[in-house]
């Protein structure tokens, strides 16, 4: 099954990946300030052309795989940052969302904008009852991303991960489909191709 794109918010475009967003996905997964607190480094070109590759898929994932999704301003025609959405559990109804932004375009509100529509999406267009966010514990920004969305800190794991020659801390965030619908009112309509 495959979503009709592109979706839309306010002052994004929500769109499936392409080859021809290799130029700015290099830019972004490059940038050591991007992928800091992700499982792996900077990426070299061919790296970043391969990554891609792997994320310009249109068919919403299966268990236990991921959608990823491109970002860009409403009339600028640029990527400015990555959504993920992964099926982690059909007999949980369980989603979990990402999200990687340019950092020139931090602090501007456009991830928390983009992932609420995935979220959303999760929850009215795919049937989620659980839809929950995990992230590096010293990732400040990406937590508010998740305090933002409504989400509920449920752990914090300790040294749980062993990433780039550290022991890092983990937390995880989630938010259930009555809570979410409380906070946001009316369900949005999606449309799929089979």
């Amino acid at each position: 099954m495959q979503l009709v794109y592109p979706l839309t918010t306010e002052r994004l475009i929500i769109r499936a990946l392409t080859p021809d967003d290799l130029d700015r996905h290099h830019a972004l997964f490059s940038d050591p300030e991007v992928v800091r607190y992700l499982y792996f480094g900077p990426f070299e070109r061919p790296a970043a052309q391969e990554h891609l590759a792997r994320r310009s898929v249109v068919d919403l994932p299966g268990e236990g795989q991921w959608i990823n999704f491109g970002v860009e301003l409403k009339g600028e025609g640029v990527l400015i940052g990555e959504l993920a959405m992964g099926f982690i559990s059909s007999a949980h109804e369980h989603y979990e969302v990402g999200y990687v932004f340019d950092p020139a375009c931090g602090g501007r509100g456009y991830a928390t904008e983009g992932a609420a529509m995935i979220v959303e999406l999760a929850f009215s267009g795919l049937g989620a009852h659980r839809v929950s966010g995990r992230l590096d514990a010293r990732n400040g920004p990406s937590a508010r991303v998740l305090e933002k969305l409504g989400m509920r800190r449920e752990a914090h794991f300790l040294e749980n991960e062993y990433v780039k020659g550290e022991w890092t801390d983990e937390l995880a965030y989630a938010i259930l489909a009555p809570e979410w619908r409380a906070l946001r009112g009316p369900a949005t309509e999606f449309q799929f191709n089979e």
